[in-house]
């Protein structure tokens, strides 16, 4: 067996790192192109009939979660998500809390105490011919 000299283990080393380099990115570019978000999330929620909703009413949605309103204006509903970094927010005798960072809404969503500085997001709502209310968070 001949003596291998310093220069072809240096060769032979670098040629072996190159081809694991290769092999490590060829492995992560197929994992990458391979990748399955999963599936679409639900955008519109059906809340039932409008009459389960009497005037007045501030329903929580915590499936959802989004707040529905009725009032004399009609119906509105606002995203309980946090506009700061997305925790979900808490209804309190002052409007909405994040538990998360310590943001305060008001009853309308607006901000009252940051850190959030954008107020909470309004959320379309359907009433259709039967009188059905369709949330679509989209």
């Amino acid at each position: 067996m001949p003596e291998l000299s310093r220069r072809d283990f240096l060769k032979l080393a670098r040629d072996g790192f190159l081809y694991l380099n290769g092999a490590l990115t060829l492995g992560g570019l197929l994992r990458f192109l391979d990748y399955n978000p999963g599936p679409a999330q639900k955008t519109a929620f059906d809340l039932g009939p409008a009459s389960n909703y009497p005037l007045g009413s501030r329903t929580s949605l915590p499936e959802i979660p989004a707040f529905l309103i009725h009032s004399e204006k009609g119906f509105t509903a606002l995203s309980l998500v946090c506009t700061h970094l997305g925790c979900t927010v808490a209804s309190d005798a002052k409007g909405f809390a994040c538990a998360c960072h310590g943001s305060s809404y008001d009853v309308d969503g607006q901000v009252m105490h940051g850190p959030a500085v954008l107020p909470l997001r309004s959320l379309r709502i359907e009433i259709t011919e039967d009188n059905q209310l369709i949330l679509h968070t989209d």
